[in-house]
């Protein structure tokens, strides 16, 4: 599972082309609703995009001198071999001297790997294969975190060395634990941008780039190698290098073509984000409340209805005056508000899953994603269907052909009586749970509201974002609302005795 941070939060993905295909997720309890069989990624090359951009200059490059030194530092499985051998056949295309020393040692997958290649201007003229500590001219990133580290930042000079580096975000093994785990991008920034020369640090996420433009993240690190020559990091002819990828022998056009998306990314990166962002029709995510607000309002809009989008807005309003009202101008306070109040009100129940499969935006994803014949498969466990499972005591999700596709078109108008007396999903424990929950949050909102004071503002803000870490489905859910129950309690009781309202209304009494 990789993060996805979209307009809503983070979300999770299935990292495609990393996924060791066991399966194992479809048995879990888990958001994976969908399985698509007898499809392949969609690959390939993207003219629509190639024929908007502008023609990309060819780099002035570096000279050979008496030695180049580039130092590549990735992961192992990805292809970081693959480039330092692309590098060493370029050379030798070019009648230089060349030496490739790779250091894999045990880490033959997803373990820190470095190449250490050496470029001399004639065959035979090379005395060390590995680059001496401070002597490279080029430190190759193909992983942020491996090449931010010791071993790596060893090999580069702060005022002579130049890097390239994918900020991709690999997360560690315990992002499957921790949900909410930061990936400390910022601080590798940082330390990579000081270790070599000013103005010498370049970051491109070429992961994402692979996977947009060709549908394959294999093609990552080739990206990035087309990006560093097109900054004129790269002592071999652009000919020279192409060659190489075709001797190479191995998914040949698509190389050829990260290739040259890297050289695109690198000559105008703002061009590229802007047609890759009009291609998919990207939403930005929301930068101010009144947007954060807006974008909420109408997306409960189409959740249920337009007086359901008017009651989040006339709540959060209320909570921005109140705020005002206290610290001069709305912040924090109305922001937590804004965020978890339409949480609460867009749970994905039945109707919403239905609405989100058939509205389409599905289809569009899945003809953008994937190419050929797809025979869908849904993981789905009714609440009125699903047994609990021996194992674990969770609902055992069932198998469901691609025709409950119709089932959801005709449920999904059917949104219209959620929560209501006719509702039949809505008199099962979890939606009941679910009701309470925002009725409950809505009444606490009411109570503090009068009583806010500059002393219990960030109080009041910590409690009414608690909603936020109510994440997940059936007794998932039921657990995250358990476990926030007590910081609930505590923080009312600190609230009331900072001038606010007094305790009480938390989510213990519906958790049963």
């Amino acid at each position: 599972m990789v993060p996805l941070e979209t307009a809503f939060g983070r979300k999770r993905a299935i990292n495609q082309d990393a996924c060791n295909k066991d399966f194992s997720c479809v048995e879990g309890f888990c958001p994976s609703f969908v399985t698509v069989h007898g499809a392949e990624p969609r690959r390939g090359r993207r003219p629509e995009l190639e024929a908007s951009l502008a023609p990309v200059p060819e780099p002035e490059l570096p000279e050979v001198g008496s030695g180049y030194s580039i130092l590549i530092a990735g992961i192992g499985g990805t292809g970081v071999v693959t480039v330092s051998n692309l590098l060493g056949m370029a050379a030798h295309l070019e009648h230089r001297g060349v030496s490739v020393l790779d250091q894999t040692g045990l880490a033959q997958k997803f373990g820190a790997v470095s190449s250490h290649v050496r470029i001399v201007p004639r065959p035979g003229s090379t005395h060390s294969v590995r680059i001496p500590a401070g002597m490279a001219d080029v430190l190759l990133g193909c992983d942020i975190a491996v090449a931010a580290s010791g071993e790596s930042l060893a090999g580069v000079d702060a005022a002579a060395s130049a890097a390239v580096v994918n900020t991709h975000q690999d997360m560690p093994a315990e992002f499957i634990r921790d949900r909410d785990l930061r990936f400390p991008e910022a601080s590798l920034r940082q330390t990579l941008a000081g270790a070599v020369r000013e103005g010498g640090a370049h970051f491109v996420d070429a992961t994402r780039l692979a996977r947009r433009l060709l549908g394959d993240t294999t093609a990552t690190n080739v990206l990035l190698l087309g990006f560093a020559w097109q900054q004129g990091l790269v002592p071999l002819s652009r000919q020279a290098l192409q060659r190489a990828i075709e001797l190479n022998g191995v998914a040949v056009e698509m190389n050829l073509q990260a290739f040259e998306w890297g050289r695109r990314a690198a000559a105008d990166p703002r061009a590229l984000e802007q047609v890759l962002d009009e291609a998919r029709g990207r939403e930005a995510p929301p930068r101010t409340l009144d947007e954060l607000i807006d974008h909420r309002a109408r997306f409960l809009g189409d959740y249920q209805d337009r007086r359901y989008a008017e009651r989040y807005r006339d709540t959060v309003r209320r909570a921005a005056d109140g705020e005002a009202a206290v610290s001069g101008e709305p912040g924090p306070l109305a922001e937590a508000v804004a965020r978890s109040l339409s949480q609460l009100m867009a749970i994905k129940d039945e109707y919403e899953v239905a609405r989100l499969y058939t509205d389409g935006r599905f289809a569009a994803r899945l003809a953008e994603e994937f190419e050929g014949g797809a025979r869908l498969e849904f993981h789905l466990a009714p609440p009125l269907l699903s047994r609990p499972d021996p194992a674990t005591g969770r609902p055992r999700k069932r198998r469901f052909g691609g025709w409950m596709l119709w089932v959801f078109r005709g449920l999904a108008p059917l949104r219209r009586i959620r929560g209501t007396f006719v509702d039949p999903f809505g008199w099962t424990a979890e939606r009941r749970m679910e009701r309470e929950i925002l009725r409950a949050y809505e009444a606490r909102l009411e109570r503090m509201l009068p009583r806010l004071t500059p002393g219990n503002l960030a109080l009041a803000t910590e409690l009414l974002a608690l909603p936020q870490e109510i994440r997940g489905f059936g007794p998932v859910k039921a657990q995250a609302v358990a476990r926030i129950s007590a910081r609930e309690a505590e923080l009312e009781a600190r609230f009331a005795a900072n001038g606010g309202s007094p305790a009480g209304g938390g989510h213990e009494r519906t958790a049963a």
